[in-house]
């Protein structure tokens, strides 16, 4: 074999493997199309409890933290600026409209050690368990940096404890 026959058949099979994988991504994003992430601000009047930086890892199915979910604005791992509110959560990913997790939609929260193809150290992920309007719930996973997952997880679940005792349960704000 001749070393062009060799070289056109790696990138034959290349070719190939890409188109696989572009195929794959929009059937999976067909698949994920009823479930939208809620774009928006936080209510007026929301108090700022915490803020940090980190990372976006994935959004899965609740449960599956190897299903990544192709949801528009979380499809992908990113930056992001965590805001914490006592009336839920904002993810600000870079380069995409900030998405709003009111304290309604939270189901939990908890600390990781793997989503998708990441792997940290013991409890090193925050996960969010949140409803769709769908009413799919999904896991969110993200991991600080200027703070410890611990730190991250315990504000945003104080903030699920204050929505207990001070707002009407089922309310979405």
């Amino acid at each position: 074999m001749t070393r062009e026959l060799a070289l056109g058949l790696v990138l034959l099979l290349a070719v190939v493997l890409i188109f696989v994988g572009v195929l794959a991504w929009r059937r999976r994003g067909r698949r994920d199309s009823g479930i939208a992430a809620p774009v928006g601000e936080a209510p007026a009047g929301a108090t700022e409890t915490s803020r940090t930086s980190g990372l976006y890892v994935a959004t899965t199915r609740h449960g599956d933290a190897l299903e990544r979910l192709a949801i528009g604005g979380l499809a992908f791992r990113s930056r992001v600026e965590v805001t914490v509110t006592d009336r839920g959560v904002a993810l600000d990913l870079t380069g995409k409209p900030r998405i709003f997790l009111s304290t309604g939609r939270i189901q939990s929260v908890a600390q990781a050690t793997v989503a998708i193809d990441r792997v940290v150290e013991r409890d090193g992920l925050v996960r969010i368990a949140w409803r769709a309007d769908s009413g799919d719930v999904v896991d969110t996973y993200l991991r600080p940096q200027e703070t410890s997952a611990r730190v991250l997880a315990d504000a945003i679940g104080a903030t699920l404890t204050s929505r207990t005792t001070s707002h009407t349960p089922g309310s979405d704000t």
